[in-house]
């Protein structure tokens, strides 16, 4: 089972109060890549893995879903969602990553916003959830870039004598497996794997890829943050979209 580190009061407080905010990079970058990429779900049911506070859930329900079943192992992420993204269409599960054992097939979308670099074993959370998505349906996902969760310790920018970043320094690339690193906490795991790796995976399953997303600033993100124009210098997100093919074609 993946760390629960989101029940931890004091990262709670400061992711809670991160997310908020109307210009962190999940708005700014991740979100509008994802919502760009989203299949047409009316009447489809829907999981979400790593729901957090229930916001997506709500979303799809708004696109037409039939039904949406929300997972996270983080309580007081729960609580938010069923507090403020509550839904006769929608269900709020605690269920692990690794428990996907327990849910009922026949999603039409499985989807899955910034929490499958928290899983240890990716090739088994693909399996599942293929087993998971009905013929024709669609898995959208997004992870942190393999650039970011490479280097054991973090990576590092570089600057030039003028004081503007011109590089990023990563390493430990090829070194898969767990990371610890700071955020808001010390001790924060997650995993890191190859490029390769997460792809190969994906298709290993049995899921055919439809398009990779590596999400740079639009105008609008650097209007709100000038300062992200240092993200077309190095990748913050991987977003994956693949469609498990009917049988029948």
């Amino acid at each position: 089972m993946e760390q629960n580190i989101f029940d931890d009061p004091v990262f709670f407080e400061g992711y809670k109060a991160l997310r908020e905010t109307d210009d962190n990079l999940n708005v700014l970058l991740e979100q509008p890549a994802m919502h760009r990429l989203l299949p047409d779900i009316k009447g489809k049911r829907v999981l979400d893995i790593g729901c957090g506070a229930g916001g997506n859930c709500l979303d799809f329900v708004n696109r037409g879903a039939e039904s949406v079943t929300g997972i996270d192992l983080s309580e007081k992420m729960l609580e938010l969602a069923r507090e403020n993204c509550s839904h006769e269409k929608i269900t709020y599960l605690r269920i692990s990553m690794s428990d996907l054992s327990e849910l009922k097939g026949g999603f039409g979308l499985v989807y899955s916003s910034l929490a499958v670099h928290y899983a240890e074993d990716f090739p088994r959370l693909m399996r599942e959830i293929y087993a998971l998505t009905e013929q024709g349906g669609s898995l959208l996902f997004s992870q942190e870039h393999p650039i970011i969760t490479a280097t054991v310790g973090g990576g590092h920018w570089n600057y030039d004598e003028n004081g503007n970043r011109v590089s990023w320094t990563f390493s430990d690339y090829q070194r898969g497996g767990k990371r610890t690193v700071k955020w808001f906490v010390d001790s924060v795991e997650k995993y890191h794997r190859t490029f390769s790796e997460v792809i190969n995976a994906v298709i290993a399953a049995g899921f055919t890829i439809e398009e990779i997303c590596e999400p740079v600033p639009d105008e609008y993100a650097l209007q709100k943050r000038p300062e992200l124009v240092k993200d077309f210098l190095k990748s913050n997100y991987l977003i994956v979209k693949a469609k498990k093919l009917s049988l029948l074609r």
